[in-house]
């Protein structure tokens, strides 16, 4: 077996700021010929050297973590890059060590490497190494989540560190987005951490749902259903926010939509589809809806180099002074793209016209012209500008194109637009040459103070509002049913729902099985509601404990009694007309009847006649009469109408 030398581990930028240049290109000579002599080896001596070599996984590793970083990959030479990138990619096809299937490891490479040779590979390593990568990911997933759920009480610096080194492995990895978008759990956190005001976590929690959303669409074939979901939870959750206290402007979904060019990416994707379901343009569109204003975050305050102006100032540099407009859009690329230099984002502007959402677009597929993928994308701004003898003479100030639409409406351009309507046709008011304190000062129209005291004469003090004491809602007596319309009494697929959802929840799953099965079938057709309706609804009802108990209370009673007993009079079989004992001698209801009150039955205590008397008799047809005649139509108004007169008279009777 040949025997190379160890690799050094590869130096950090505090130690590479103190090597020399010339020692720093012998360094990385050294580098590019080991590698070299790695990559001669056959695929079986590669192999063994590769396993027992501990050295070379550092050396990776080291290289990938400290050229990942933002400016790190700026003072690595091409050459050296590229024979590194043909080193890991042998190491994943042959025998990839499970230090480098690490997530952030393969963050790191994803962000280092170029998409296009970056992706095959990563689906080739998902494809033949699933298990320890899933775990991986898995496992930062399972980090994040309760540090998302907890909003501003969570660790927010480590959720924003840990999302910004992930987003390169979701932007070129359809793999990573499945596996991380699998369950709602995570796009919920990422939809509760939205809402705290933070500019910089914000943007990186909308770079990581864009990543997740595109990547659904880049694999082959798209996944569709995955995408229709988180369209929707992206929908409610929107909805959801413009019904609280915060801007309704401000959700995650209207950021979304504003800020990234998902919804023409998808549009575009699916009109190139045969498989996309007809319903997901419904969706696009209702997101259309929430798309507002460019939402301009602040961007983090960068330290800069001042130029003091004692250079001999040139026609270069007069050119220089570039449009607000033109600046405010490469802000907008740089939040997304915040390596990227301002000359380079500049050269892809003019290139689409001055397009945000394109040049976006473009820089996410790696679709860029040929003179624009070749170049360099950390160029500064004043090495595009071309000098320009012209151009530099003029200098007055031109109108900023507007970022808003212009409102318009019936009575653009009328005679008011025009200021060509006759001023005797306006009316200034009653006293147009009075002010508002000369008004209030005349006392002439101002109501009589005798008036005003009679008025107040006329008011009874001790006429108080109704006493509500002993309403319906608070006795117990009746049950009002006139709001039970609007409660959803009638609503026959709620009660079908939550009927279907108390026998067995399975039945909303959210999978094709379950969809198929007869079970849903039968659901579907009874309500007459998608697939989607109908998992929606169960969704949204497991996430409101206060409707869970409302349809529990309100569907409780099923509509069936086992035993109806008997409520008329029965005489008992010596003839007493007493209530409390059946005509077999039982006992009937506890004695509400006549013994306890004297043996006189109902009514027995003699104010207006026996109505359990033979019938025929005067004072018993009487009293049948007006049985029911102090009795309130609801519960026990008049009884309580009666008490407030008794009380009006100091209490006493008569």
């Amino acid at each position: 077996m040949i025997s190379l030398p160890p690799f050094a581990p590869f130096p950090k930028a505090s130690w590479r700021q103190r090597i020399s240049p010339e020692d720093w290109d012998a360094l990385s000579e050294a580098w590019i010929a080991l590698s070299q002599a790695y990559l001669d080896l056959d695929n079986a001596v590669f192999k063994q050297a590769a396993a027992d070599n501990e050295a070379l996984t550092t050396f990776v590793s080291t290289f990938v973590e400290e050229t990942a970083v933002e400016s790190g990959a700026k003072t690595i030479s091409p050459r050296l890059l590229k024979t590194i990138f043909r080193l890991i990619s042998r190491l994943f096809t042959i025998c990839p060590p499970p230090r480098l299937l690490d997530v952030h490891f393969l963050a790191g490479f994803a962000r280092t490497f170029p998409k296009k040779h970056t992706t095959p590979l990563l689906a080739q390593l998902f494809a033949s190494h699933t298990a320890p990568i899933e775990s991986s990911l898995l496992s930062l997933k399972k980090l994040l989540i309760p540090q998302l759920d907890a909003g501003s009480k969570g660790d927010l610096k480590l959720v924003e560190l840990e999302l910004t080194r992930l987003n390169p492995l979701l932007h070129a990895s359809p793999n990573a987005c499945m596996l991380l978008l699998a369950g709602s759990d995570f796009f919920d956190g990422l939809v509760t951490c939205f809402q705290v005001i933070n500019p910089p976590l914000r943007k990186t929690i909308i770079t990581t749902v864009y990543l997740c959303l595109i990547g659904l669409i880049e694999v082959e074939p798209p996944k569709w259903s995955m995408v229709s979901d988180q369209l929707y939870a992206i929908q409610v959750a929107a909805e959801a926010h413009k019904k609280g206290p915060l801007n309704p402007n401000d959700s995650l979904g209207a950021d979304l939509v504003t800020n990234t060019p998902i919804l023409k990416a998808l549009l575009r994707k699916i009109e190139s589809s045969t498989a996309a379901p007809s319903n997901l343009k419904n969706r696009i569109t209702t997101l259309e809806s929430f798309k507002t204003g460019i939402i301009v975050r602040p961007k983090k305050l960068v330290k800069r180099k001042v130029d003091k102006g004692k250079g001999v100032e040139s026609a270069e540099d007069v050119h220089a002074e570039i449009h607000v407009h033109q600046m405010s859009q490469i802000t907008h690329v740089q939040d997304i793209f915040p390596d990227m230099g301002a000359g380079f984002i500049a050269k892809c502007l003019d290139e689409y016209n001055g397009d945000v959402e394109q040049v976006i677009a473009n820089l996410f597929d790696e679709t860029l012209p040929p003179h624009l993928a070749t170049a360099d994308r950390t160029e500064p701004l004043r090495s595009h500008t071309q000098p320009d003898t012209k151009a530099h003479r003029d200098l007055a100030p031109r109108l900023t194109p507007t970022q808003l639409p212009i409102r318009r409406n019936v009575f653009d351009d009328d005679e008011f637009d025009r200021l060509a309507v006759d001023s005797s046709k306006i009316s200034f008011g009653k006293n147009p040459e009075k002010t508002a304190d000369d008004v209030l000062k005349d006392k002439s129209t101002a109501p009589n103070k005798a008036a005003i005291l009679s008025a107040l004469a006329s008011l009874d003090p001790d006429d108080d509002e109704r006493d509500d004491t002993y309403d319906a809602a608070d006795v117990g007596g009746t049950v009002d049913t006139g709001n039970q319309e609007a409660d959803g009494v009638n609503d026959s697929n709620e009660e079908l729902l939550f009927r279907a959802f108390q026998a067995d929840l399975r039945i909303f799953a959210r999978d094709a099985e379950t969809r198929r099965s007869a079970t849903r079938v039968k659901l579907r057709d009874e309500t007459g509601m998608a697939d989607e309706a109908i998992e929606g609804w169960a969704v949204m009802l497991q996430r409101n404990p206060t409707q869970m108990k409302r349809l529990e209370a309100k569907y409780a009673w099923s509509g069936q009694q086992s035993q109806l007993e008997r409520t008329s009079w029965r005489a008992s079989p010596a003839g007493s007309g007493a209530e409390e004992s059946d005509p077999d001698g039982g006992s009937n209801r506890g004695g509400r009847g006549g013994r306890a009150r004297g043996g006189r039955g109902r009514g027995g205590r003699g104010r207006g006649g026996n109505v359990a008397g033979p019938t025929g008799e005067k004072d018993t047809e009487m009293a049948r009469k007006n049985k029911e005649a102090h009795k309130g139509a609801r519960a026990n108004h008049h009884r309580r109408d009666a008490r407030a007169r008794k009380m009006a008279r100091g209490g006493f009777a008569g």
